[in-house]
């Protein structure tokens, strides 16, 4: 079941909920018991392969510094 990050606007705290996709928007209390909160956009960083290997260099075409057309 996926977390969810929000933020109490009433207090300030921040806390993570385990909830169905489904209810991802759904109004959620605070654990202080505030109703006021909105949901949190979260970020996730992914690095590597699949197979633990390190990523393939960038290819040498395109964009300016990679053409060869800086002076």
């Amino acid at each position: 079941m996926p977390r969810y990050d929000y933020r109490c606007r009433a207090c300030g705290s921040t806390f993570e909920m385990s909830r169905p996709m489904s209810e991802s928007s759904a109004p959620a209390r605070c654990p202080e018991g505030h109703a006021d909160t909105v949901k949190l956009l979260s970020t996730v960083a992914v690095t590597g392969t699949a197979k633990g290997g390190s990523a393939p260099p960038p290819s040498g075409g395109g964009g300016c510094c990679g053409g060869g057309c800086c002076g």
